[in-house]
């Protein structure tokens, strides 16, 4: 609150004085005894009118101005007790609650000290209370935000909560790693939609009026939330509500007499004016007269009620974008959403006149020579072997040595059943890029051309399409997704341990139309390769921990518009141990599924399924749709 601007306080709803100095330094403490006001010039210098205007028995003219609104406004001003007579000059009473806000300008106080108040994930972790007046400011719900550098993904964080949709990029798998648990482990409060049955009612209770039961709601996020707003009184509402007149009339029948009553009283020979009549009665007032006034007052405070109402109900309103509605029986959490990767990237290094310099691909080892990328995976490889879901699937190798083909460069035998062996042929992705669907089938077709039983191909990355090659004639094609880790392999020491290379075994998937031409997408489990039997078995769906359905896949970007939980033990204990909340069992049971709810058949004539295992890794069926 100003202490210059609110320097008054009205007190018996009609009474008033003025602040003390101490008072204006803890305007808080006097609010209490009744609203607090400043006084406004009520002229302009826009030519109106200068007729003189009687208040409380004296007479007031704008001088060489004009009054800033006509006469019948000046007197609907002074029924609603908004005019003050100071000194020579008629003023415009204007409360603290007329605007109890302000606009927020481009100096942000509010903001300075937050930062050290929040705890920090992230060394240069940004304050999410700036972030949430950036986003406020330039975004409406369901817009996207796009953060290229995200951190710790305070803008997602912040996006999420405020229904904001998100794209947030970082070339740190630290960062990335450090937003996608913060992202999903938060809480969220849930706000009231304006599109929904919930949001009408609250909506329809602000605006004083009986909701529609009957309107449809569908829940669209770009209609926005409920928000709390106040009052944005001014002059000109209170001086064009005719409202202000009715009111005055119909409690003047019932006043007018009382005033006379109390005047004979008082032993008056003409009718007190209303603004004469003392606000406290008098040691030496009869009983009468006292009770006449404590009626008169009664009347008049109910008046003055009446008319802040009919004030405030006319007016107009400011919303507060920062303020929705909460339904506090209810907790939220983030909407599904992937981490795609078009790493490995590649970083580009520049010399002294600014021009790119190609970094270099190949580091030389202890004898000299220099070592390839297809070298230092094969090293790791041969230690490492390849893990699956299971630990008794993991393949290990007897040996690995190079192998001279176009796409084969390392020929590998492991283990099978009963002391055989088995021939496996290496193929080895880009180090900056993703395999293809025509290089992978090349690969495969050179491993049968040289008798391997199984072709491993490792990468850091597949695209969509090579999920759908499984084998090639008798060669089955393993895909193992390389831990970016190996990046690094020159700077870290080769111990053999963690999971480098792991197979995500292929997801048992069936699509199926229903008579109505809905679809659905039930998931039978995995199917895991056997190295020591050289087979794939069949797992149960366990070894899934999500799995998610792009509806209308566009073969560029997978867009999760389904999402189920399976996985073994219980997912829906841990839900709500890691929310500290209780969860709907009804809703979750429609998560919890094998089975997806139905959709309509997709205009791309595609759908996309992607599965992740507990480890984190992820694999992509797509389908046709005829």
């Amino acid at each position: 609150v100003s202490d210059v601007a609110y320097s008054y306080v009205q007190t018996n709803g009609y009474e008033w004085r003025r602040l003390s100095k101490s008072e204006k330094n803890n305007p808080r403490v006097t609010e209490r005894e009744g609203p607090l006001f400043g006084l406004s010039d009520l002229t302009s210098s826009h030519e109106y009118i200068r007729t003189p205007f009687v208040f409380e028995g004296r007479t007031f003219d704008p001088k060489n101005r004009y009054w800033s609104t006509s006469l019948d406004g000046l007197n609907r001003l002074a029924r609603a007790n908004r005019l003050c007579g100071l000194r020579e000059s008629l003023r415009f009473k204007r409360f603290f609650y007329d605007t109890p806000i302000q606009a927020v300008t481009n100096i942000w106080t509010d903001t300075q000290q937050a930062g050290y108040r929040q705890d920090k994930v992230y060394v240069v972790q940004t304050t999410a209370k700036v972030i949430q007046r950036c986003i406020l400011m330039t975004t409406d719900p369901g817009d996207l935000v796009l953060d290229p550098t995200c951190g710790s993904g305070t803008t997602a964080y912040v996006a999420e909560q405020w229904g904001r949709r998100w794209v947030a990029i970082d070339t740190s798998r630290v960062a990335l790693a450090l937003a996608r648990i913060r992202i999903m482990g938060a809480r969220y409060p849930y706000y009231l939609l304006a599109d929904s049955a919930e949001g009408r009612r609250k909506l329809a209770a602000l605006d004083g009026r009986d909701a529609d039961a009957g309107a449809p709601t569908h829940g669209h996020l770009r209609q926005g939330f409920v928000y709390r707003r106040v009052p944005h009184i001014t002059l000109r509402d209170i001086a064009n509500n005719a409202e202000i007149d009715v009111i005055w009339e119909t409690h003047e029948a019932r006043l007018a007499p009382l005033r006379e009553a109390l005047s004979r009283a008082l032993g008056e020979s003409e009718t007190l004016d209303e603004w004469r009549i003392p606000p406290d009665a008098a040691d030496d007032w009869s009983a009468e007269a006292a009770s006449l006034l404590a009626q008169f007052r009664k009347l008049r405070l109910a008046r003055q009620r009446e008319m802040d109402a009919a004030i405030a109900r006319r007016a107009e309103h400011e919303y507060l974008y920062d303020q929705p509605y909460e339904d506090r029986r209810r907790v939220r959490v983030a909407g599904p959403f992937t981490v795609e990767s078009v790493s490995p990237h590649r970083t580009l290094a520049v010399d002294e006149d600014g021009e790119f310099v190609e970094p270099q691909v190949a580091e030389r080892d202890g004898d000299g020579r220099m070592a390839d990328f297809a070298d230092i995976i094969i090293d790791n490889l041969r230690s490492a072997g390849v893990q699956q879901a299971h630990r008794e699937d993991r393949i290990e190798f007897r040996s690995l040595v190079p192998w001279p083909g176009e796409y084969v460069c390392a020929e590998g035998m492991f283990a099978a059943g009963e002391g055989g062996e088995r021939r496996a042929g290496v193929f080895i992705g880009p180090e900056f890029g993703s395999v293809s669907r025509s290089d992978l089938a090349a690969a495969a077709r050179e491993a049968a051309e040289s008798g391997f039983d199984v072709l491993i191909a490792c990468a850091f990355n597949y695209e969509a399409q090579t999920t759908e090659l499984e084998r090639l004639g008798r060669v089955r094609v393993l895909k193992a997704r390389m831990n970016a880790d190996l990046h690094m392999a020159d700077s870290l020491k080769n111990t053999g341990s963690g999971n480098l290379f792991v197979i995500f075994g292929e997801p048992d998937i069936e699509a199926s139309e229903s008579a109505d031409g809905m679809m659905t997408v039930r998931v039978n489990g995995v199917d895991v390769f056997d190295p020591s039997r050289g087979e794939v078995r069949s797992d149960d769906a366990d070894g899934i921990a999500c799995w998610f359905i792009d509806t209308d896949y566009n073969e560029e970007s997978f867009f999760a518009r389904h999402a189920y939980f399976l996985g073994a033990g219980d997912p829906y204990k841990s839900l709500k141990t890691t929310l500290k909340a209780e969860v709907d069992k009804e809703a979750w049971d429609t998560l919890n599924s094998a089975i997806s709810r139905p959709f309509p058949k997709p205009r791309s004539g595609r759908i996309a399924v992607k599965a992740i295992n507990h480890l984190g890794d992820e694999v992509m069926k797509v389908f046709r749709v005829g």
